[in-house]
């Protein structure tokens, strides 16, 4: 259950908030609480019941699958003001959660019961639009990772991916080459070879967990190679 200030808290995360119906309003208050989660917390791991949904006020959470050879890939992240399509679609579907949902930075987390979710999106106009927006919004990025997985290069997509977090500005990131392989649904070896073949390019630098940036409109470059 949620106070009367704790509503200015969850707002900004979820604005239509401020100009819902007064019964949704007390519903909310009532069936909704607020939750702390440390990063490192395993939300849901795969085959598990969805009894909750979380809305997130503050933090990261990652959702990925692992296959049976061990290797992982990273579906979506959520943040602020964002929830998991796959939980949604386990509470209407009634279904078993099918990855693993993991906190990757400290959330905070307005937590709502399975129940109580299903039941304002039968009866809320607004409820019902945020979590339609939600999915379609959601389901665009989860496609964008299949067209990549079946469609575009590893070393294109390795590019890209540095691309996309160093810059002249920021030209160093701290990460290992098993984390580029979780995200990108490839093997740490592949993803070796192929951040050797760049710094024989002289497009990054790499060192022991830190890959420096060289070269970034050659990397932009090598990110548009099909």
């Amino acid at each position: 259950m949620l106070r009367e200030e704790d509503l200015k808290r969850v707002t900004p995360a979820l604005p239509f908030l401020a100009h819902a119906p007064a019964e949704l309003v007390r519903d909310f208050l009532r069936e909704a609480s607020i939750h702390t989660i440390p990063a490192g917390t395993q939300v849901f791991a795969e085959g598990d019941e969805c009894s909750a949904i979380a809305i997130l006020l503050s933090g990261v959470v990652r959702v990925f699958k692992i296959g049976e050879t061990g290797r992982e890939i990273t579906l979506y992240r959520f943040d602020q003001g964002e929830s998991c399509i796959l939980t949604a679609n386990c509470i209407l579907g009634n279904q078993h959660f099918p990855a693993i949902a993991v906190v990757e930075r400290d959330a905070e987390a307005v937590v709502i019961t399975a129940t109580a979710f299903r039941d304002w999106v039968n009866r809320y106009q607004l409820w019902r639009d945020y979590v339609f927006d939600l999915l379609s919004r959601r389901l665009a990025s989860v496609m964008a990772v299949v067209d990549e997985v079946a469609f575009r290069r590893m070393d294109a997509r390795i590019a890209d991916f540095l691309a996309r977090r160093l810059s002249p500005s920021s030209p160093s990131v701290r990460i290992t080459h098993q984390e580029i392989a979780a995200e990108l649904g490839t093997s740490r070896e592949v993803v070796s070879r192929i951040l050797e073949d760049f710094s024989a390019g002289r497009l990054i630098a790499t060192g022991r967990g830190t890959i420096t940036l060289l070269d970034h409109a050659g990397l932009l470059r090598r990110a548009r190679v099909t």
